[in-house]
């Protein structure tokens, strides 16, 4: 069983929220008869917020795993206001590293790259930051010296619940960099904007990283130094993590370079007690806690305490169908797969070298009649992903024994990808590093993978495509490829091409504006402070 003690508590609080049409304040507005007054009365009230505000992450209301959603607004709970789930079919089905078989309303239009300002997906996944955007406010708002003082709050408490505001400061920031990289500009709020007082405003995508940007710096002294708090939650390296994955993004987002900072973060992380854990597929195994050391930060999943149908429990059964003993679950769903253009970036798409992998189960081998896809809708076509599996690398159950839910840890951010940040960064010209120490931290990833030294790479392997196909290998389906295939200009254009881009077999280019999400029509209806991206 994992530790995890605010997994206890993350079921049991707040207001269920609904957007849309009934925005007409904050976009969002509470409907049930919990006050502030009586939720922040003690300060395990606090530790109870605290935890649903990690938990928004993972769950998607407080019920569990359906039946008390936080978002409504005639939006399937399960499928459409799941942060984890979401943030993968918003990150991954554009690109190369998946394709979905379902018919779900507009889900195939994510991998098509044709979606629409009415996509109710969109509106799930702009719904949900700002969601938890809005109780972290509140949480801030309550946690002044004021406030805890007039409660009777003192002492280690009061310590202890001012010490938690720097983490979910850092939770916000995380959730306006999800806008950020979605959507460019977001609805705006903060604990300054009291709900129910005046439509938020909206922020452009260059503000909004300065504001992430400014927040991550003010809280770095705040937050637990390294490794010092309970797993599960922010400390200094998380900060520095997010900074780091800004900083080699900063073109996209703001026209400006930033690959000298992107070094300096991806440092001062790869500098902290970060260690690569033994063996690459037990990072994503049902007791991943275990690869704590490699995280600077993991959404806590658990199979008995965060039910849900959009957290990890999504990645294990979509991948997966009649083999559920081989994922560690009752039963597939049909749904995700791969492209064989992904797959052709592993030299060995069974595993035998690089074990990253991760195509081949009992049914589905990695033939090259296999890993073609003439029918998008037919599951049994393409390389299918056994990625993500509920089964311990210890040989013991997973919690749940019903086989439904799953207790794989979610990898925010890993040690590896600030090796590939920094590697990434000093190639493209930031100062502070050295081509010889990003090759080391390169080697230090594929000597994991093939478990030698045998997929080593020398100096003149090392260049940009080599850094963008290994962030694929490493990273896939962890919510990575299409920020970096947009970085690299590949996402929209003809240069690359992948089966079923842009909805055609062979692969087509799209329109640039694809680059950005748009923002959803009903959001733009209930608050006129909204624009909608260019093109849309």
């Amino acid at each position: 069983m994992k530790n995890k003690s605010l997994k206890y508590l993350a079921g049991i609080l707040v207001a269920t929220i609904v957007v849309s049409s009934c925005a007409k304040k904050l976009d969002l507005f509470p409907v049930n008869d919990l006050t502030p007054e009586k939720t922040f009365s003690t300060a395990a009230g606090y530790k109870s917020v605290l935890a649903k505000i990690y938990g928004t992450l993972a769950i998607t209301g407080n019920s569990g795993p359906a039946g008390n959603p936080d978002i409504s607004g005639g939006l399937d709970e399960g499928s459409q206001v799941a942060f984890i789930r979401m943030l993968f079919n918003c990150q991954e089905l554009p690109t190369d590293e998946a394709v979905v078989a379902w018919n779900d309303q507009t889900i195939k239009d994510f991998h098509n790259l044709k979606f629409t300002s009415a996509d109710p997906f969109l509106k799930g996944i702009y719904a949900r930051p700002i969601y938890n955007i809005t109780l972290i406010n509140e949480y801030i708002r309550e946690s002044t010296d004021a406030k805890l003082a007039e409660r009777g709050i003192g002492g280690t408490e009061a310590a202890d619940i001012k010490n938690s505001v720097a983490e979910v400061r850092f939770l916000r920031a995380y959730n306006y960099w999800v806008m950020m990289d979605l959507f460019g500009k977001s609805t705006f709020i903060t604990e300054d904007d009291l709900i129910g007082t005046a439509l938020p405003k909206e922020i452009s995508r260059a503000d909004l990283f300065l504001y992430i940007e400014k927040e991550l710096k003010a809280i770095d002294g705040l937050l637990a130094p390294v490794k010092t708090i309970e797993y599960g939650r922010v400390d200094q390296g998380a900060a520095w993590a997010l900074l780091a994955r800004i900083y080699l993004n900063a073109g996209t987002y703001t026209g400006t370079a930033r690959y000298t900072d992107a070094v300096t973060y991806a440092k001062k992380v790869i500098g902290a007690p970060y260690t690569l854990y033994t063996g690459y597929p037990k990072v994503v195994m049902a007791d991943n806690d275990k690869a704590k050391d490699e995280f600077m930060f993991a959404v806590n999943c658990d199979g008995l305490r965060t039910q849900a149908f959009g957290n990890t429990t999504f990645f294990v059964h979509a991948a997966c169908g009649d083999e559920g003993t081989e994922y560690g679950v009752g039963g597939g769903w049909y749904g995700y797969r791969s492209t064989s253009a992904f797959v052709s970036l592993f030299p060995d798409p069974t595993g035998g070298t690089d074990k990253r992998a991760m195509f081949t189960t009992s049914k589905y081998g990695t033939s090259p009649a296999q890993l073609t896809i003439t029918d998008i809708s037919n599951f049994d076509q393409g390389p299918h992903v056994k990625k993500y599996v509920n089964l311990r690398s210890d040989g013991a159950p997973a919690s749940d024994g019903t086989k439904t839910f799953a207790d794989v840890d979610f990898p925010a951010f890993r040690l590896s990808e600030m090796y590939l940040i920094y590697a990434e960064a000093v190639l493209r010209g930031g100062t502070g590093g050295d081509a010889a120490t990003a090759l080391g931290y390169i080697n230090n990833i594929r000597t994991r993978a093939y478990g030698n030294a045998s997929g080593n790479i020398t100096a003149g392997q090392l260049n940009l495509q080599f850094i963008l196909d290994e962030r694929g290998r490493e990273l896939y389906w962890e919510g990575h490829r299409r920020t970096d295939l947009i970085r690299y200009g590949l996402l929209t254009t003809g240069t690359y091409l992948w089966p079923w881009k842009g909805g055609v077999s062979s692969g087509t280019a799209v329109d640039s504006k694809y680059n950005l999400f748009p923002i959803p029509a009903s959001n733009i209806v209930a608050n006129p402070n909204l624009t909608q991206n260019t093109g849309y």
